[in-house]
């Protein structure tokens, strides 16, 4: 009777594990794709990296680090790279509206 009570005390916290482990495949909705919240989250990575470098820039500027040229040039590239990602954004959420925050 102890091996037959172990056996299902065993089995239930098996298929536990097994049902907290499948958790973030279960939370998926319908007609969302694995890799959309992936490359969401990596385009979100790379605005805020891109706004942190338009920040430091725009400090080496005022802290005597930069001349005004070099400045205007890299701001103008890196605003230039952070409206493409913004793009890229805005392109992956009119594709697929369901992931979208």
């Amino acid at each position: 009777m102890t091996a037959l009570i172990a056996a299902l005390l065993i089995g239930a916290l098996l298929a536990f594990v097994l049902w907290a482990l499948s958790a973030p495949f279960r939370a998926r909705g319908p007609g969302t794709q694995p890799g959309d919240s992936d490359a969401r989250r990596a385009l979100e990575s790379a605005k805020e990296s891109k706004y942190s470098e338009i920040r430091d820039n725009e400090t080496d500027y005022r802290t005597g680090k930069l001349s005004d040229e070099d400045y205007r040039t890299l701001d103008r590239q890196l605003r230039a790279e952070a409206v493409e990602i913004l793009r890229a954004i805005d392109e992956l959420d009119a594709s697929n509206p369901a992931v979208s925050d």
